[in-house]
């Protein structure tokens, strides 16, 4: 007697890098659509652009003006995040994910999620090789319990989420390689910020093997969650593209 069919995850691989704003407004329809039902639980996969996603909490602080000139001079752009804490870095060696779930009752999850997204990361960066665990580094970045770190010395992913009504997104970063960007940007953003960073906690994959390609990260990441539910691969409607275009300029820090 076979068991339950396995629950549907649409797959998304399409990237806006050279619109880092449009980009992050993408993402956020796509947690509209799922939301209102319009589509099904999803999962975006995609390559960004050079760019510091400040959080709403980063922009309240006296020192935001001289952070946001920080990234632009060492040529980086700035956008407001879709969700997490404090300042975070995505570039062409990172492979940013949104996974969006749909929930009648958002907030009471919101542990569980977290965690189920961390164990996911952590998991396939170790069938990668890495020695991955889930948990802060103390000094690190954006700094959560549900960071996933090597060795319990340098973070690698950033998770952070959004609640809306009736869903939500566990969006972040996985830091494939070019860790050393991400210090020479966050230096003086985090210094004009005024928020304490260790510039040894970060880190990358190609920092702890061989270096595997975006693709591979990616493909390892779809293979954990293919244990729970079948992977179909979907594309953005027109009328999607066009509902990010009308939202971008409020993701532009």
């Amino acid at each position: 007697m076979s068991g339950p069919a396995p629950r549907s995850l649409a797959l998304f691989r399409e990237s806006h890098a050279a619109d880092p704003a449009f980009d992050t407004a993408v993402s956020r329809v796509l947690l509209g659509r799922v939301a209102s039902g319009v589509r099904s639980e999803s999962l975006r996969l995609h390559v960004p652009g050079s760019v510091v996603a400040f959080s709403p909490l980063d922009a309240t602080r006296p020192g935001f003006e001289r952070a946001r000139q920080a990234a632009f001079d060492a040529g980086f752009g700035a956008i407001r995040r879709l969700a997490g804490g404090h300042a975070a870095v995505f570039h062409e060696e990172t492979l940013a994910f949104a996974w969006c779930i749909p929930d009648p009752e958002p907030r009471a999850r919101i542990h569980q999620r977290f965690e189920a997204m961390a164990n996911i990361a952590c998991r396939a960066l170790q069938s990668l090789g890495v020695d991955a665990r889930v948990g802060e580094v103390a000094g690190e970045y954006c700094p959560g319990e549900h960071s996933v770190n090597a060795r319990g010395r340098r973070k690698l992913v950033g998770v952070g989420q959004r609640l809306v009504r009736g869903g939500a997104h566990v969006g972040g970063v996985i830091v494939v390689g070019g860790s050393d960007r991400i210090r020479k940007v966050l230096t003086p953003v985090y210094d004009a910020l005024e928020l304490p960073w260790d510039p040894e906690t970060t880190g990358s994959i190609a920092d702890e093997i061989d270096a595997p390609s975006l693709e591979d990260v990616a493909s390892a990441l779809c293979a954990e969650f293919a244990r729970e539910a079948e992977l179909e691969s979907r594309h953005f409607e027109v009328s999607e593209l066009q509902e990010a275009y009308g939202l971008a300029e409020a993701h532009r820090a």
